[in-house]
């Protein structure tokens, strides 16, 4: 932990990328931490941090929403930072990252940087090599995303229970309004607390979320549900085809077993087992009305041995079996509506 800032210490400097359809949210709330926390009352001086938007030219890049936003300068030395901050968005619409953005990742690499992925930022980081042996956050919402692009990730790495990562010199975030946690989490490095709370307090946040908060609740679950709770349902989601075990899902979540069970039964009225075996069934249900995949295939997509195993569990879940679910064009089992959650996406691995 390096020492609150006196007079004397150099300004902490911030280089931004954006690549295009950026999230603005995502650019916005970081950027506007570091100016609150930079300067005293309203002046907006880049005096305890400085930060510089850099692309490969200056002509504007396109956030999702339509503004548009020109870099200051062109790529030059990463060694001119102490933090590198990749912004990303959405991901199946416009350019992908150009080389000169991902050779000047992979350089920021080699030198004493710390690499931030914002939102898919993320994703960039990975192509370009640099988040080897890290973990790695992403948003609920691009965990099957990220395991489409980069399947040999190692599963243990990848997270998308939490709102962000702090791994060495690698911070990923799973972008939003996470975005001003992770400014704050960075800042608190350098600058006095108090300074960075005063900054939060005018963006009208009560207290930054640590890095282990849950990302926002799952569908039927209260908002006011145990943050481990949060966490653990999340877990399953993305872990439907090979499913933890309990003991697997306590160690995930820094927990014993006992602990665990008691609270879930607390929280949701039922235990581990149980709500993950009634998430798989759910899951089933709607691939059987939304995709033409075999039986077979989305038993072993929703994390049951076969299809005969998947039937028993059907017939006792819906009373009748798959094939006569999907010959009756049922359109959805009670539970979350996964063509909202996930449009287009049909494997859950």
């Amino acid at each position: 932990m390096k020492p609150p800032m006196t007079q004397e210490t150099p300004a902490v400097r911030f280089g931004i990328v954006l690549l295009p359809n950026f999230t603005l949210t995502a650019f916005s709330g970081l950027v506007d931490m570091l100016r609150l926390a930079s300067d005293e009352g309203d002046k907006s001086r880049p005096l305890r941090c400085s930060w510089k938007i850099v692309g490969e030219s200056l002509a504007p890049v396109r956030a999702s929403c339509g503004i548009q936003i020109a870099p200051w300068e062109t790529f030059g030395s990463p060694s001119q930072f102490d933090y590198i901050v990749v912004v990303g968005g959405l991901l199946h619409s416009g350019p992908e990252p150009g080389k000169a953005t991902l050779d000047f990742i992979r350089a920021a690499g080699q030198t004493e940087a710390t690499l931030v992925g914002v939102c898919t930022g993320t994703f960039a980081l990975t192509r370009a090599g640099v988040m080897s042996g890290h973990r790695i956050c992403v948003s609920w919402f691009h965990y099957w995303d990220f395991l489409d692009q980069f399947p040999t990730t190692d599963p243990d790495l990848l997270l998308a229970d939490r709102l962000y990562v702090i791994d060495r010199r690698r911070i990923t975030c799973s972008g939003g309004r996470a975005s001003i946690d992770v400014g704050a989490a960075i800042l608190m490095r350098h600058i006095d607390p108090s300074i960075v709370q005063k900054a939060l307090r005018i963006l009208q946040v009560d207290e930054p979320h640590k890095a282990n908060a849950p990302q926002p609740h799952p569908p039927g679950l209260a908002p006011s549900a145990h943050p481990k709770i949060k966490r653990a349902i999340l877990l399953m989601e993305q872990h439907l085809s090979a499913a933890l075990t309990v003991d697997e899902l306590a160690g995930k979540l820094d927990m014993s077993v006992r602990q665990l069970e008691r609270l879930f039964k607390s929280e949701t009225g039922s235990t581990p087992q149980a709500y993950a075996k009634a998430m798989r069934m759910r899951v089933a249900a709607w691939m059987l009305t939304h995709s033409d995949k075999t039986v077979s295939a989305i038993a072993s997509s929703c994390g049951f041995s076969d299809a005969s195993h998947m039937g028993r569990e059907f017939r006792h879940a819906f009373g009748v079996s798959p094939g006569a679910y999907r010959a009756g064009g049922a359109t959805q089992a009670a539970g979350a509506d996964y063509s909202e959650l996930f449009p287009s996406r049909t494997e859950f691995y």
